[in-house]
């Protein structure tokens, strides 16, 4: 029998058991469509920036999210640590790459983590954070616009996409279709997902803007992501009831109505929701490279599941002519090697001159999914954090023609090579198959820093080659926080195909929050 086995189909109301051994629960999905509550064209992104006053921008409700990352943190504990079976110590080849630009991009506002984020197009770089976001010219790294406000995409739309600013926020280049999509998060009832498509490939330029609610009721969305995907902008998000101490309602996927936006005109989105409490945190693939997935691929879903030390893989297939033909299948459970979360999910690892611990996020895979079509087989790229005997690892996997009966668990591997921390990982891969997986990396002797590694296509599967640094950080967190990052970004640059563009945080002093970013390039010799 294959190590694979298909546990459950998820078919738009009704929940359908397809079990191959083992008799696996069900899981309740409710479908839901529904246009998006309003949309409109904006002034080019330059002159609303202009127009914003930052100040006021800046405010907003907060991090609503904090009562249940209280009680989150509070059910975890270190445990005792244990050995990762593949983890790999050795670092048998040097890493060489060549270097690009590196520069800081924007600074910390006293927000408790910046959800670093950013993209990478055809002439500039968008960074988006925590409540600001900034434009880079790419060839130079120099400043186009910001740091401004991230509702400064919203004047005059009116409402909570406008009025709040307050985290959760995604920028993706569309790279199919030369386009940014920036997305951030309404916390004020009604909780709307902010949409913006732009009308070129000029990050400043006029933008299509949308507003979608929940089809399902008013819960707050948290951790939101977003994948790029020829029929639909995939959408993903965990639910919780702000009225009731935020408690966890959940998990809901959704698909944007892409060729509808592209064009401005009216949209809708398709959604379902899960109710099953033991699955959270779904990553959307987004594609890589100009290859598009095969005609009507679904676009697919990954989740952590430590239950049966495994990753759970979905298909969201949509219909927009026929809605009721849309589905949302699996999961099918794709077994890896034994892994423990790292910190259990919770906070533990340790900074050079400061008693505060940090969040690892040990408890979901890491942002992206990342999708590209080689051809002769498709690949999803996706990493987590876990323990290993003395320290935190990056746990990273391949998994190719996930379309398959069954996928294909092409290779895995765990990469900590001294007894340093690494987490908060990013991975991707350029067109040529050489794959890049930057990192943060802190110790008790030393301060957070940002490196990266990574492996050609001929090296022994499931090894990286050795790591090179971007940035060795200056500064610890001090106590009073302890959130981390919450996800980082690899990207790679649409027009080559090869440039490997990543964004993490970092301190330049000790301090409570006044986090910085930084962003830097490079690409492999042999992809040219």
């Amino acid at each position: 029998m294959s190590r694979l086995r298909l546990k459950t189909a998820l078919v738009m109301g009704a929940a359908i058991s397809l079990v191959c051994g083992l008799t696996a629960q069900a899981s309740q999905v409710q479908q839901a469509v529904s246009p998006a509550v309003k949309h409109d064209v904006s002034l080019p992104l330059r002159e609303m920036a202009a127009m914003a006053l930052v100040a006021g921008e800046e405010k907003g409700l907060g991090e609503l999210d904090e009562e249940s990352y209280a009680r989150r943190l509070a059910v975890k504990k270190v445990g005792e640590p244990v050995e990762d079976l593949i983890v790999q110590r050795s670092q048998p080849k040097k890493l060489v790459t060549t270097p690009g630009l590196s520069f800081d991009g924007v600074p910390g506002v006293s927000y408790k983590v910046p959800d670093t984020n950013g993209a990478v197009g055809a002439t500039q770089y968008v960074q988006w954070v925590n409540t600001r976001y900034a434009v880079y010219n790419k060839t130079t790294g120099k400043k186009v616009l910001g740091p401004v406000a991230g509702n400064a995409f919203w004047q005059g739309f009116g409402g909570p996409c406008q009025s709040t600013n307050d985290g959760d926020i995604i920028a993706l280049y569309d790279k199919a279709a030369a386009r940014w999509v920036m997305m951030h998060r309404a916390d004020n009832a009604p909780y709307l997902e902010c949409v913006a498509v732009s009308i070129t490939s000029d990050a400043t330029g006029g933008y299509y803007r949308y507003a979608f609610a929940n089809p399902f009721n008013n819960f707050f969305t948290d951790y939101v992501k977003l994948g790029v995907w020829p029929d639909g902008y995939y959408f993903s998000t965990d639910l919780q009831n702000a009225s009731n101490h935020f408690n966890f309602m959940g998990t809901m996927v959704c698909a944007f109505d892409r060729n509808n936006m592209l064009l401005g005109n009216a949209a809708t989105e398709q959604c379902f929701q899960a109710a099953n409490t033991a699955i959270h945190s779904f990553l959307p693939s987004d594609v890589d490279g100009l290859t598009s997935p095969p005609r009507g691929s679904p676009n697919y879903f990954v989740n952590l599941d430590p239950a049966n030390n495994a990753l759970d893989l979905w298909q969201f297939h949509v219909d927009w002519t026929v809605s009721g033909n849309s589905t949302f299948t699996g999961p099918t459970i794709i077994p890896v090697t034994h892994f423990n979360e790292a910190c259990l999910g919770g906070v533990c690892v340790p900074q050079l001159n400061s008693t505060q611990l940090l969040d690892s996020l040990g408890d979901r895979v890491m942002y992206r999914l990342s999708y590209r079509n080689f051809g002769s087989y498709e690949s999803l790229l996706v990493t987590h954090s876990v323990n290993t005997k003395s320290s935190v690892g990056v746990r990273w996997y391949e998994i190719r023609n996930p379309e398959g009966t069954p996928p294909t668990l092409y290779q895995q591997g765990t990469y900590t090579p001294d007894s340093n921390f690494r987490w908060m990982p990013s991975i991707a891969q350029d067109k040529v198959g050489n794959i890049a997986v930057g990192y943060s990396v802190s110790g008790n002797s030393m301060y957070p820093a940002i490196r990266y590694t990574g492996r050609l296509p001929s090296d022994p599967l499931g090894t990286m080659q050795s790591e090179n640094s971007i940035l060795e950080g200056t500064g610890a967190e001090l106590p009073g926080n302890g959130r981390w990052g919450d996800y980082s970004a690899m990207t790679v640059d649409p027009l080559d195909d090869c440039t490997f563009w990543y964004a993490n945080e970092y301190y330049s002093v000790s301090s409570l929050r006044n986090w910085r970013t930084r962003i830097a390039s490079f690409k492999f010799p042999s992809c040219q």
